[in-house]
């Protein structure tokens, strides 16, 4: 199977975007290289706007520049433009209801040897809870470039969360505002994901099935809003559910599902970065040291079924 890094997916998905639409402008802090918007760059030299490390300037220039009709995305590494810019992106971009999308790179854990300073674990919490944001999660190229075309659709403020670390590619399917991909059938829990740990959970279920436990696997692409209806279907369905997320435990998908499920509760487990910042090493590396790995989502998914 093939596989894609999200923001390389993202680099070509505005690219493609600018040439449909001449009110595509993209803003960066610096990174382009690694946000692949450098792609973007090439292509529309006259609409790509080099911001150097000044992310919360650069946030506040992309809602003036809303104003003139231009559809503004707004790219760095995920740490950086939602917590460094975060005044900005909440009194500025989202109070003002302004047409910015945020378009962040290295979310998670997966940004591997740049550290736990540049890895966002906090970053879905953050958008969440800013009234009118809308956040999207994509797990691989096509979810990226759907997401992609979906935010310069809606209008007003949009939070896009990609990854470093390659994802595998796989087939394309519906990609709507509130929607979610079932991406495995089963009947004994349910595992809600999305991004990165789309791939995670189903080495998880592949285990999981030479030990007798079938999982289901929902990818909750559409974080905010959120697919509620399939969430109370599955979780029904199975009777157990576990969210599975490159996030911390707190603020993130895991409480998004938990807030659905809270007018008929089943038993759920939380499974994501437990209260402590990332670390430096391989992607791979870090993601079993952390527990969300194929092997490490499955034994704490078999462990809470047996205790």
């Amino acid at each position: 199977m093939s596989m894609t890094a999200t923001r390389v997916a993202l680099g070509d998905a505005l690219k493609e975007l600018g040439e449909m639409n001449e009110k595509v402008i993209v803003f960066d802090a610096d990174v382009a290289s690694a946000t692949y918007t450098q792609t973007f760059a090439k292509a529309f030299p006259d609409r790509f706007y080099q911001m150097g490390i000044a992310e919360a300037n650069m946030t506040g220039v992309a809602a003036g520049m809303s104003e003139f009709g231009f559809i503004p995305f707004v790219s760095t590494f995920a740490v950086f433009g939602t917590g460094r810019a975060y005044d900005q992106v909440r009194n500025t971009v989202a109070y003002g209801h302004y047409n910015v999308k945020l378009a962040m790179t290295h979310a998670g854990i997966t940004g591997g040897p740049d550290g736990g300073s540049h890895q966002a674990i906090e970053d879905l919490a953050l958008m969440r809870v800013i009234p009118g944001m809308t956040v999207l999660c994509p797990c691989d190229s096509a979810e990226t470039h759907q997401a992609i075309k979906l935010a310069a659709e809606l209008e007003g403020p949009v939070y896009i969360r990609m990854s470093r670390m390659p994802t595998p590619d796989y087939p394309e399917h519906e990609f709507v505002l509130g929607g979610s991909h079932v991406v495995r059938e089963g009947k004994d829990v349910v595992l809600f994901t999305n991004g990165t740990m789309v791939s995670g959970c189903i080495a998880a279920a592949e285990k999981l099935a030479e030990q007798g436990i079938d999982c289901a696997i929902v990818d909750l692409y559409s974080v905010k809003p959120i697919d509620e209806k399939r969430i109370c279907e599955y979780a029904k369905k199975c009777g157990k559910a576990v969210s599975v997320e490159e996030h911390s435990i707190y603020g993130g998908l895991g409480d998004a599902v938990s807030m659905v499920l809270e007018a008929d509760p089943v038993p759920m487990k939380r499974i994501g970065v437990m209260d402590k910042f990332g670390g430096s090493g391989k992607p791979e590396e870090l993601l079993a040291a952390y527990g969300l790995d194929g092997d490490g989502i499955a034994a704490q998914v078999k462990a809470w079924l047996e205790d």
